[in-house]
Parts: structure tokens; C-alpha cells; sequence
């Protein structure tokens, strides 16, 4: 004789929560190889008594760390450049470490689309682009200057906007290169708009020490700074040498000495093709006369 078999209710609140594990697994294992494409873009709108008053304001565009290479390629350099060009800058600010070495860096440079700025591009350069041999750096200006990149390594450089000039004031890489703070600083006056690009925040201790032509410190208005990626990956940066600055200069804006300056979280990604809670960025910075 057959018996029919007991019915067994379907466990769905067990299936379900399988399932939702499962997912969040996934989630975990795909979402930080998804971060780094995530690019934001960061407006922030700044007042400072130094623009002069006929300028009346900057639109500036600053963007650091692209690192391209293995895990960054040329199709997002070039999605990179369509989307700082429509922005619309008055300015193109660029914080160093274009590639993983000084030779992808002028290979970088040599393929770069056009960027756009009214009043031009400028660049430093960062602990990656100056790798041996030493003679890549003026190969390198070289090629900048050939795709409307101005170089600003040791240097000051004047600005034309109108009746009125600004300063970009750039050094060589802190840690690769032979950077020359007292010497940049001495060649601005206290009541010139100056924007200061490092590629590394390691360097804004001694910079704020650091004296005009007239013997005065704060002689920047503006501080841009790359290289610490903002940790990359959170709260464990540090332990994978990503970011060795102390954690108020990781990544965001801080102002000292009444000095506004941006530790960028960058662009790219460097020793893993990842990010966790760090999300790229660039930034679009407008600067208005007081």
C-alpha cells in the first residue's frame, strides 16, 4: 500500500537569505575593482582678497594621479580630457604623476588629447614621473610644451588675465626630484594671487615657513596637492604606503594660516586597481575677487 509523502514547506526565508549573502559576497568581491571608475567631479567656490578685482573670478580645473598604464588606459585618458574640456576652464592645473614612470609619462604627454583652458595648461610633476634616467625630465618638458602643456617645475610663472597678472608657482617632486621651495617663494610679493602646486601634501609644513621677496610668509592664496590618492582604500592606506602624510593631509580641503589647499584623492590607482570608500575626482575650483 502507498502513502503519500508529507508535504514539506518550502524554507523561502532560508533561500532568501542565502541568496542575499551571495549577493553581498559578490558585491564585496566586484565593488572595489568598480569604485575607481566612479569619477566624481568636486565644485567648490572660494573667496580671496589677492584675485585682483578686474578678473572678478577663475573657473580652475585641477586633476592629479592619473597614473596611465596596466590598470588606467588610453581610452580613459581620453574620456578624461572630453570631460575636464567641458568644464569650460579658465584654467587647467595638472599635479603630477601622469603614468607609472618617467617613460610612460612623455608617452602619456605625446598622446594626450588637447586640453582647453582660456588661460592655459599647467603642470607639475610627481615622484613617478621622475624615475631615471634624469634626462627624461627636459624630453618630457618637451613633449608638454608640444601639447600646449606648460611645465612648472622650480618656477614661477605669470599669467596675463586682463590689466592684471596671477602666479603659478610649481617645484619639482618632493620626494624624486630636486625641489626648490625658497627659491620659488622668493620670486612673488605679498599681494600677488599666487596658486602653489606640489604633488605631494608632504611638503606644506616647510611651505607655509617659507618667505616671499619681501621676507613674509602666507605668500601663496592657493595650495594644490595630489599623490596620497585619500588613503585609497579606507583607513588601511597608510599600511599599503599609499598615502604616508599625516591623516589631516590625506585628502580634501584645509585652510592654515588662512591658506585654502586641496589634497585630491586623484584620478587613478597605484600598487592595487582599487579603491574602497575613496572614490576618484577632479575638481572644478572657482576662485571670486573680494
Amino acid at each position: 500500500m502507498r502513502y503519500r509523502g508529507r508535504h514539506r514547506k518550502t524554507n523561502y526565508s532560508g533561500i532568501l537569505l542565502r541568496a542575499t549573502m551571495l549577493a553581498l559576497l559578490l558585491f564585496m568581491l566586484i565593488y572595489p575593482f568598480w569604485e575607481p571608475h566612479m569619477l566624481q567631479v568636486e565644485s567648490v567656490t572660494l573667496t580671496h582678497e589677492d584675485l585682483p578685482a578686474d578678473i572678478g573670478q577663475l573657473r580652475i580645473v585641477y586633476l592629479s594621479d592619473i597614473h596611465q598604464g596596466s590598470f588606467f588606459s588610453q581610452k580613459r585618458t581620453d574620456e578624461l580630457a572630453k570631460r575636464v574640456n567641458a568644464l569650460n576652464a579658465d584654467l587647467v592645473l595638472l599635479g603630477g604623476d601622469y603614468a607609472e614612470d618617467s617613460d610612460g609619462a612623455v608617452e602619456f604627454f605625446s598622446n594626450l588629447p588637447n586640453l582647453h583652458a582660456r588661460y592655459g595648461v599647467y603642470a607639475v610633476m610627481g615622484n613617478h614621473d621622475r624615475t631615471v634616467p634624469e634626462s627624461n625630465l627636459q624630453l618630457m618638458k618637451t613633449v608638454m610644451v608640444s601639447r600646449g602643456v606648460t611645465p612648472v617645475v622650480n618656477d614661477v610663472i605669470p599669467v596675463r588675465i586682463g590689466a592684471s597678472n596671477i602666479y603659478i608657482a610649481g617645484i619639482d617632486d618632493v620626494n624624486t626630484g630636486w625641489p626648490d621651495l625658497s627659491g620659488v617663494a622668493s620670486r612673488v610679493r605679498d599681494k600677488d594671487y599666487v596658486i602653489f602646486l606640489s604633488h605631494s601634501p608632504e611638503i606644506v609644513s616647510d611651505a607655509l615657513k617659507a618667505e616671499d621677496m619681501n621676507g613674509r610668509r602666507n605668500w601663496f592664496d592657493l595650495g594644490l596637492y595630489g599623490h596620497t590618492h585619500g588613503g585609497q582604500i579606507a583607513l588601511v592606506g597608510q599600511y599599503l604606503g599609499i598615502s604616508k602624510v599625516e591623516p589631516r593631509y590625506e585628502q580634501g580641503w584645509i585652510v592654515e594660516n588662512r591658506i585654502d589647499m586641496l589634497i585630491s584623492r586623484g584620478v587613478g590607482t597605484s600598487v592595487l586597481p582599487v579603491r574602497i570608500g575613496r572614490p576618484p575626482q577632479i575638481h572644478l575650483i572657482t576662485v571670486k575677487s573680494r
